[in-house]
């Protein structure tokens, strides 16, 4: 996966939340820019703990190599300001 088509993805208005499927099996939702943070290399995703939404969060490196697909959630959301 290109830092490009991230790029596109993170930053296209309106906002139009997306799910990252890398190679690893793992699923990660980005609902809103400021949970994805881009590299040259890879991604810094913001994740929250379905189980306990109240915990702290963590965030997840995902390498741009190791990203199979990007998929649009249903919603889309609009942008603040």
């Amino acid at each position: 996966m290109t830092p490009r088509v991230v790029i596109d993805r993170v930053f296209a208005e309106p906002v139009h939340p997306f799910r990252i499927y890398p190679a690893s099996g793992r699923t990660f939702e980005v609902r809103h820019p400021e949970l994805v943070e881009i590299g040259r290399d890879g991604l810094t995703v913001e994740a929250a703990s379905e189980n306990h939404p109240d915990a702290p969060r963590s965030w997840d490196e995902v390498s741009l190599a190791s990203i199979e697909s990007i998929a649009s959630l249903e919603a889309s959301v609009s942008p603040v300001g």
